[in-house]
């Protein structure tokens, strides 16, 4: 009581008023997730001394602390205040596959219901986790499942920031002592959600928070080239990867319907434009689809498109996903793809990761959508139920087929 008396007048929670910060109704907590420094220091209030939103900036970023009641740097009392008006806002887990080769896809739920997938791909020398930045997509990739899911709404800061700190402190992930990479190249297209997706890469390379280095996070679009000029003068700025596809406009609007109102040349423009660090290169991806853009006059289309810009090429062989109308070439015919083009350019085959795990992206949401309809869970190729449920841990899905369940992860 003595602690408590003597902090009163510098600590009383003069909290926020509603529609301030975020807030829109009073019953709710706000998630702190997602504000940076000076945000928590206007929610907290004029009262609170500055001192008391760094404890709890560094309690989320620095240590990814699971709740209010764990940032013991504050007084327990204060800790009960705060709990009443705030919550940290970590996504939920809803279910989480374990490929063969060491992937684990997540699929996490957010305060709405709304569901996102995330996935952790760790290498020997460093990991990457790939973000989703919309719930569903509006563009309507042919060749991608997440377009069948439509648009939901934009992803916030704090949802996109999130995911990549809710692997890091599920997995124990740490920037400053293993190599880190994040891509934006999960659900949804970064650039028509770019102030959500800008004020994210903030909080994440902020030297007293996370302290990602900007140099390991990478946007990937598929080319909506307004945006693309306006990411060229956002500061901290990611790498740039444009989702290609095709070496025509014709059959690049075929295949990516919004193409129709930025075209290849269009897009190109911007592509030659974009100002280049002196240790960057343009990324050029390109799904390769069997018997549609593979041949060998579309890889000569693809190095005269791109061999003037100081870019590297990777190539996505198709991962096959029910209901998509497309097949993987054959091995023999992605590195003929491949040899061609790197005689001009830097080209890299990029074999998917997690195939055996619903690998193809916004299939684990598509699952989750239609067994709520049939009432039942995934099944795997030989017919067994796996993973069904929340917080059901990690299904280790290898050649054999489905294998045991290993212990749960923390749920917060």
């Amino acid at each position: 009581m003595g602690v408590r008396a003597a902090t009163t007048a510098h600590d009383q929670p003069p909290w926020p008023k509603v529609g301030s910060i975020g807030i829109k109704d009073p019953l709710m907590k706000l998630p702190l997730l997602g504000l940076d420094l000076l945000q928590i220091r206007q929610a907290l209030g004029e009262a609170f001394p500055a001192y008391r939103a760094r404890q709890i900036y560094e309690a989320i970023y620095c240590q990814r602390v699971g709740s209010i009641e764990e940032i013991t740097t504050l007084p327990k009392w204060l800790r009960q205040e705060l709990d009443t008006r705030f919550t940290i806002g970590w996504p939920r887990l809803r279910r989480v596959f374990e490929s063969a080769d060491g992937t684990r896809r997540f699929l996490l739920e957010l305060d709405d219901g709304q569901l996102v997938e995330t996935v952790l791909m760790p290498e020997p020398d460093r990991d990457t986790v790939c973000v989703s930045t919309q719930v569903g997509c509006s563009v309507g990739c042919k060749f991608c499942l997440t377009a069948s899911l439509g648009l939901r709404r934009n992803l916030s800061a704090g949802e996109i920031a999130g995911q990549v700190l809710w692997v890091a402190r599920q997995v124990g992930l740490d920037p400053h002592r293993r190599q880190l990479n994040v891509v934006l190249m999960g659900q949804g297209e970064p650039l028509l959600n770019l102030e959500a997706v800008a004020k994210a890469i903030r909080l994440l390379v902020d030297p007293q928070g996370f302290g990602l280095s900007v140099r390991r996070i990478t946007l990937s679009t598929v080319g909506i080239v307004p945006k693309i000029y306006e990411l060229a003068k956002l500061e901290p700025r990611p790498k740039l990867a444009i989702s290609l596809n095709a070496t025509t406009q014709e059959q690049r609007a075929q295949l990516i319907p919004i193409a129709r109102k930025y075209t290849l040349a269009e897009l190109m423009a911007a592509c030659r434009a974009y100002p280049l660090r002196s240790w960057e290169r343009l990324t050029f991806e390109y799904v390769l689809l069997r018997g549609v853009n593979d041949q060998e006059a579309d890889a000569r289309r693809l190095v005269s498109l791109v061999g003037q810009i100081r870019c590297k090429v990777n190539l996505i062989p198709f991962n096959p996903a029910p209901g998509l109308p497309f097949q993987r070439p054959e091995e023999n015919e992605i590195l003929r793809f491949q040899q061609i083009v790197q005689r001009s350019v830097p080209c890299f085959v990029r074999w998917s990761r997690g195939v055996d795990v619903f690998g193809a992206c916004g299939q684990l949401r598509c699952m989750e959508l239609a067994e709520k309809e049939a009432g039942s869970g995934p099944r795997s190729e030989s017919g067994n139920l796996v993973a069904t449920g929340p917080g059901f841990g990690i299904l280790r899905v290898g050649p054999g087929g489905p294998a045991k369940l290993s212990p749960e992860l923390d749920n917060t």
